[in-house]
């Protein structure tokens, strides 16, 4: 009897190296990402790419420590296939969708390169805390080759904190998507008064960690058969001390319902109901996000 292949998917782990003043997360997705894309059946290079946005997603959103908190990814083109690119994260729930041109993307190359997908496009990075209300975003071009590139040009230009990231992207044996990535970042000492380690012009540590996470595979990462915690043994056995830190499940999270679909018609008034609905009375709201259509009854005008 042969033993069961295991799996590891949809959760989170966190690691910190003391003496390298590091931290680390490291994801991977599986049924939660099948589970958002099979939504919208798009095409592999699509597919791929809110695959990648989703990763990422999960990579900088459970580091929030606000577990109300929301973090909000937004791609938009400029004169690109794509034009529009969405996914967040709240408290372990994930969710996003892509907005395309259907006969561009048929015209080009099989994978298309970044800047064909989005042109001299931007990513947006949101900060939502529920705690405080505060929201904070940083904007970066998407001039790189990668989602990945773009999302460490954030961390560099906005939290001015050297970071690695990798994504990996691939198929498990049944043919569904799994990805995986890797965060990591160079964090100051933390003390008032003390110099910020990353403002420094020289990173021995941190370019030891650097090299480190880069040699770091995208099939290791997209691989379901290999625990989160051999990756990261992989990577810093050879360090003084590796902390693991509390994990977090994700779980996909469309917030639509149909309940909160009729709060927001009934904010509109009855005329205005009658001229969205058809000619049964229905109005037919469809949710971009898990792409379900809602029919809600249109209220009816008062007659005096």
């Amino acid at each position: 009897m042969t033993d069961p292949i295991t799996t590891d998917t949809d959760r989170a782990l966190g690691f910190t190296i003391p003496q390298r003043h590091a931290r680390g997360r490291i994801v991977r997705l599986g049924p939660v990402l099948d589970t958002i894309l099979a939504a919208h059946a798009y095409p592999p290079a699509i597919e791929a790419l809110l695959a990648e946005a989703l990763t990422l997603a999960a990579l900088i959103g459970s580091t929030l420590k606000d577990a109300g908190g929301q973090l909000t990814m937004q791609a938009q083109t400029q004169n690109g296939i794509v034009t529009l690119l969405v996914c967040d994260y709240r408290g372990g729930e994930l969710r996003g969708y892509v907005q395309y041109d259907v006969e561009r993307l048929a015209a080009g190359p099989e994978e298309p390169s970044l800047f064909a997908l989005f042109g001299a496009g931007y990513l947006a990075i949101t900060f939502d805390q529920a705690t405080t209300g505060e929201r904070y975003q940083g904007i970066v071009p998407l001039d790189g080759s990668s989602l990945s590139e773009a999302a460490e040009h954030y961390f560099l230009q906005s939290e001015q904190i050297p970071t690695l990231v990798r994504v990996g992207v691939g198929r498990a044996a049944d043919g569904k998507r799994v990805a995986g990535g890797l965060l990591l970042q160079h964090l100051p000492e933390g003390e008032d008064g003390r110099e910020r380690l990353h403002t420094r012009l020289d990173h021995p540590e941190w370019e030891h960690v650097a090299i480190l996470g880069g040699t770091m595979a995208a099939d290791e990462l997209a691989d379901p058969a290999l625990p989160l915690e051999t990756l990261v043994w992989r990577l810093f056995n050879e360090e003084e001390e590796v902390r693991l830190h509390g994990e977090t499940a994700f779980a996909r999270g469309c917030r639509c319902s149909p309940d909160y679909i009729a709060q927001v018609l009934g904010k509109f008034p009855p005329s205005e109901q009658q001229a969205m609905a058809d000619e049964n009375g229905m109005i037919f709201v469809d949710c971009a996000f898990c792409a379900t259509k809602f029919p809600v009854p249109a209220a009816s005008e008062i007659v005096t």
